[in-house]
């Protein structure tokens, strides 16, 4: 016999609420030490500000401002033009990418209701008018600090494969996707899987040809 949830979607989506509210304070408290050091590091290593910010696409792309912690310099070409991400990636902004710290800032994002603890990875907000019909589905979600992409490969996949992942998301929700997600994230940050790709400090640009690849 098949088991049926007897909780609405629209009730699971109130709890889901609720777990991001209650998750993101708890984690704001346990992390308030890794904050203050990752803070601190930045701070010496690379000045100010701390903090990276930008606007993102949210739940049906409307946008939102993210906050992350900084790993990069704004060194410059001498036509003026930023270095590739791979050159401006300092020694303790790769650490701090490796463990994951930098993402600890979008707790606050959770808290305000802009994201969810998971959901698909925001994005950058001129890739919107890019995505085929079936991407941009990854929207019809509120993002999340990680999401079924990042515990099956991260930065190590395609766009393709991660689009894929992100729509499959919004098809299967259910909080019992998300509790799974939650768990392998756990063993992702504890392994360091996939974050970098495999021909780039993070990943390329998304120019809307790559959707094959």
């Amino acid at each position: 016999m098949q088991y049926r949830c007897s909780v609405s979607r629209d009730q699971q989506l109130k709890l889901k609420r609720a777990i991001d509210i209650i998750g993101a304070s708890l984690g704001l408290v346990a992390t308030a030490p890794a904050i203050a050091i990752t803070a601190a590091a930045v701070r010496f290593s690379m000045g100010r500000p701390v903090f990276f910010r930008q606007s993102r696409p949210g739940l049906n792309g409307v946008p939102f401002a993210i906050y992350k912690f900084r790993t990069m310099n704004n060194a410059r070409a001498e036509s003026g033009e930023l270095l590739p991400d791979a050159e401006r990636l300092t020694r303790v902004g790769r650490f701090i990418r490796a463990a994951s710290l930098d993402e600890l800032p979008q707790l606050m994002n959770v808290l305000r209701g802009d994201m969810s603890l998971v959901g698909p990875r925001p994005l950058l907000m001129q890739y919107l008018s890019r995505y085929s019909p079936r991407q941009a589905r990854r929207h019809e979600v509120r993002p999340g600090i990680t999401g079924l992409a990042q515990v099956r490969g991260r930065n190590a996949l395609t766009w393709a494969e991660k689009f894929e992942l992100d729509v499959e998301y919004v098809e299967r929700w259910s909080l019992l996707l998300d509790v799974q997600i939650l768990l392998e994230t756990v063993v992702s940050v504890a392994t360091r899987r996939g974050i970098s790709n495999r021909q780039h400090a993070t990943m390329p640009e998304f120019t809307g040809e790559q959707a094959g690849s």
